[in-house]
């Protein structure tokens, strides 16, 4: 995602400062003309818009506050934008060390997988405030469509559990129905084609429906990363105090999943568990 993300910056001629951890998987954007960093402080001392995206909160954590990372180096009112899929409570510390610091920083995970990141159509959830919104915005709109400013620092991420929380529970519906159509006979893909008509409609149906059915599980999302991501807002929920039975679940049956070898393969890869338990 993050490359797609980065060539249609680049290709609309923004001057780019990348690092990677693996240079090699950068050497696209380097060919269109970016410039290399050696590290993430590198790219801070170079840029005075920093965007990141990487795997988990704890890489966050690392490019932000490392010995090499963005915070220290940083030009003067740069605007900081993590687009990581990250914890609330880090953000609002990446908030507040900006803030100290003189800078701008605002949490912006996406939703939209791969197709989405390709076809710049990303749904962009960003928690901080309107001023550095409104500086980011037109960044942010070469990358995605839908772009809405959640509230202040750590929004975003809350907006982006919300919506790991829906896929969860909607991904054991799509798998379930596609399970029950093979097995009472009904051809899939024109199961498909009628509820996603009505009420039964959904993206998660629309689009990885297909991909199921022709035994494509390539992932647009990782297992390893939704496991993560459902990890962080079973948290922030018991955190609340608040009971959510159908995330525990998902949960459950992903990290089952994961342990079966299923971990690098795309969140349609659930199916897996209903056509063969033993997959």
């Amino acid at each position: 995602m993050g490359r797609s993300m980065a060539r249609h910056l680049r290709n609309a001629g923004h001057d780019m400062f990348v690092y990677n951890r693996t240079r090699a998987r950068a050497d696209e954007i380097l060919q269109l003309g970016a410039h290399w960093c050696d590290s993430p402080g590198d790219v801070a001392a170079s840029a005075d818009v920093v965007i990141t995206m990487v795997g988990y909160p704890r890489d966050v954590e690392e490019v932000y506050f490392g010995s090499a990372g963005i915070v220290g180096p940083a030009r003067a009112n740069a605007l900081l934008v993590d687009m990581t899929t990250s914890t609330p409570s880090l953000a609002r510390r990446i908030a507040e060390a900006a803030s100290a610091k003189g800078l701008q920083a605002l949490d912006a995970p996406v939703s939209g997988g791969d197709i989405g990141a390709r076809e710049a159509r990303l749904t962009i959830m960003v928690g901080g405030d309107r001023t550095a919104f409104d500086r980011a915005l037109p960044i942010l709109q070469v990358m995605g469509k839908t772009i809405n400013l959640m509230g202040s620092a750590g929004a975003g991420q809350h907006t982006k559990m919300c919506n790991q929380i829906a896929i969860a529970a909607g991904m054991l519906g799509v798998c379930e129905a596609l399970a029950y159509a093979k097995g009472a006979g009904i051809d899939q893909t024109e199961m498909i084609n009628t509820i996603s008509t009505g009420a039964a409609a959904s993206w998660s149906l629309s689009n990885y429906g297909p991909r199921i059915i022709n035994g494509d599980f390539a992932p647009g999302f990782y297992v390893k990363h939704f496991i993560k991501d459902m990890e962080i807002a079973l948290q922030a929920a018991q955190e609340m105090g608040l009971d959510t039975p159908g995330l525990e679940l998902a949960l459950k049956r992903y990290r089952e999943l994961a342990v079966k070898g299923g971990g690098e393969l795309g969140t349609q890869a659930l199916y897996k568990l209903y056509r063969d338990p033993r997959a």
